[in-house]
């Protein structure tokens, strides 16, 4: 048994997974072999499900019969949605809303315990169903609005944009949301599917992993930084300087640009590359290039200025923001439609992990006192 420290277990192999492969040299992104780009261009949210959780690419009858079980498991009991309400006028953060309405949701499931994959796969099917229900009405109770229910005949992607404004979305926007979805349902044993998966080790339900997925996430060095980016991008249009300008100000005065750095890529996020295309079609489509122009034109500056020779590139981070926004989505939930796409990966990794399951349990090196001599109580 080793005693090396690895402080954030950086570098160690604690499974062996057939999900998904991230080559950060190379900037490739892989889900069971297949290529990010070749999914995110050719195939829907619903596909890449499946492929995830049984192995293979569905033909059109498995298909179909897929994102029919799935849509009909898009419901959420009314008590949930009251939840809901409650925590949107108490002015809840939108990812502790859907972390608490998440794990309540366990109350309205027959099937509490998972003892096979099968059944792994049928809870985790039901909860990746309903969390963008519970997501889009935490958005509407936030705007004083009734909750819009869930349309079957829509797609994953399509539903959720519906549920959210009231109105089925134009075919752009639908399919680059898709797209966005994809991009995000897998990453590898990053810091939210590991959480999940040491709760399924546990042989916890599938509530629970996905629970403390959405906790792990909601942390400031994990998921939040395409708010970031945002946030930096208004306030780079309301300061009327050219961005480059800005960025250049910004730096000279210490501050860090959000959405350049990855734990893995040392070259650009394959993700990124992806997104930045489809921003090119939506700015198209509105005839409002603002954003595009200015995340271009910081890219290049950084560029220029050598930050890729250090390995440091735009992450996936970097252009999500910008699509989302320009789908007029709140900043403030670009994290918590983050957790909605990659409840599908920790369901993958959970029903992975537990066909072979050991029991995830590390040591820390003890540094306290070796020895302490106790007092009782009355004599301290």
């Amino acid at each position: 048994m080793s005693d090396e420290l690895k402080r954030g277990l950086e570098g160690v192999l604690v499974t062996e997974s057939e999900l998904s492969h991230v080559d950060g040299e190379a900037g490739r992104l892989v889900y069971r072999g297949y290529d990010i780009e070749e999914l995110a261009r050719g195939a829907s949210y619903e596909e890449v499900l499946y492929l995830l959780w049984h192995g293979s690419l569905p033909t059109r009858d498995e298909l179909d019969s897929f994102s029919a079980s799935l849509a009909a498991e898009r419901d959420v009991d009314s008590e949930v949605l009251e939840t809901v309400r409650t925590l949107a006028d108490a002015d809840e953060r939108p990812m502790a809303a859907l972390r608490t309405a998440t794990s309540m949701l366990s109350a309205y499931d027959d099937d509490e315990a998972v003892e096979s994959r099968g059944e792994t796969i049928e809870q985790g099917t039901r909860i990746t169903a309903k969390v963008p229900t519970v997501l889009a009405a935490f958005e509407r109770a936030r705007q004083g609005e009734a909750p819009v229910d869930p349309d079957p005949d829509l797609s994953h992607a399509g539903n959720f944009l519906y549920m959210l404004t009231g109105v089925e979305p134009d075919t752009v926007s639908e399919e680059t949301f898709d797209m966005a979805l994809t991009l995000h349902a897998d990453h590898g044993l990053n810091a939210s599917t590991f959480t999940a998966m040491v709760i399924g080790s546990t042989m916890a339900d599938v509530y629970s992993g996905v629970t403390g997925g959405i906790g792990a996430l909601s942390g400031s060095l994990h998921g939040g930084a395409n708010q970031d980016v945002m946030e930096l991008l208004y306030e780079i249009d309301e300061s009327s300087k050219d961005p480059v300008q800005w960025v250049k100000d910004a730096r000279d005065a210490g501050r860090r640009i959000p959405g350049f750095g990855h734990r893995v890529y040392e070259v650009k996020d394959p993700r990124a590359r992806i997104l930045e295309d489809k921003l090119r079609d939506l700015s198209d489509s509105s005839g409002d290039r603002t954003w595009l122009d200015y995340t271009t034109a910081i890219e290049a500056h950084l560029t220029e200025e050598g930050l890729l020779e250090k390995g440091i590139a735009p992450n996936v981070d970097f252009y999500s923001g910008s699509v989302y926004d320009s789908m007029g989505i709140p900043m403030d939930l670009f994290t918590p439609i983050f957790a909605m796409s990659r409840v599908g990966g920790w369901v993958a990794h959970v029903a992975e992990y537990q066909e072979d399951n050991r029991l995830i349990r590390p040591r820390a090196r003890y540094t306290g006192p070796e020895s302490a001599e106790f007092v009782p109580i009355d004599e301290r």
